[in-house]
C-alpha cells in the first residue's frame, strides 16, 4: 500500500473539519429560525424541511428510551467510533483514494452529531426526504456526509475486490 503525501493528510482533515462545520451552521440556524416540529414543503412529493430532535441513534432507535445511560453512553460510543476512524487515518490503514475521503466524511459526520449530542443531549434533524407518502427518517447534513463516507468506502473495497493485487491509489 503506498503512504499518501502529507498534503492528502491535510485535505482530510480540512474535510472533515468543513463537514463538522457545515452540519453545526445548518443546525444553528435551524434551532434559531424555526420551531421544533415546524415543516415546510421544499419540492411537493419529494422535499420538506421539518424541524425534529433525536435523542436516539439513526433511525429513532432508543428514541424513546427513558435511560439516563443512553446519552452518556451514545457519546462514549461516538467519541470510540472517532478515534477509531483517526486511528485508520493518522496510520495510512483507511485504504485508498476513496477510502480515505470516505473516512474524512464519516468524521466529520460522527463529530456533528457528537457536538449535538453533547451539548444538546440529541441530534437536530431537518431534511425529510420521500416520495408521495413514503417518508425516509429525518436527517440532517452530518448524516449525509456519513452514508456518502460509507458508499465511497464500500465503493473502494468492491472496487479492489473485483481487481485483486489492484495497487491503491
Amino acid at each position: 500500500m503506498t503512504r499518501p503525501a502529507p498534503r492528502r493528510g491535510l485535505w482530510l482533515i480540512l474535510l472533515a473539519v468543513l463537514i463538522v462545520a457545515a452540519d453545526q451552521l445548518s443546525k444553528h440556524a435551524v434551532q434559531t429560525w424555526t420551531a421544533v416540529g415546524s415543516a415546510r414543503t421544499l419540492i411537493p412529493g419529494l422535499l420538506n424541511f421539518v424541524h425534529s430532535t433525536n435523542p436516539g441513534v439513526a433511525f429513532g432507535l432508543l428514541a424513546d428510551s427513558n435511560s439516563t445511560w443512553r446519552a452518556p453512553l451514545l457519546i462514549i460510543f461516538s467519541v470510540l467510533v472517532i478515534g477509531l476512524i483517526v486511528w485508520l487515518l493518522a496510520t495510512h490503514r483507511a485504504g485508498g483514494s476513496l477510502g480515505q475521503c470516505g473516512m474524512a466524511l464519516i468524521l466529520g459526520g460522527a463529530a456533528g452529531n457528537v457536538l449535538d449530542r453533547i451539548l444538546r443531549r440529541s441530534v437536530t434533524d431537518f431534511i425529510d426526504f420521500h416520495v408521495a407518502a413514503w417518508h425516509w427518517y429525518t436527517f440532517n447534513l452530518a448524516d449525509s456526509a456519513i452514508v456518502i463516507g460509507a458508499a465511497l468506502v464500500i465503493l473502494e473495497l468492491l472496487r479492489d475486490w473485483r481487481h485483486p493485487g489492484r495497487e491503491q491509489a
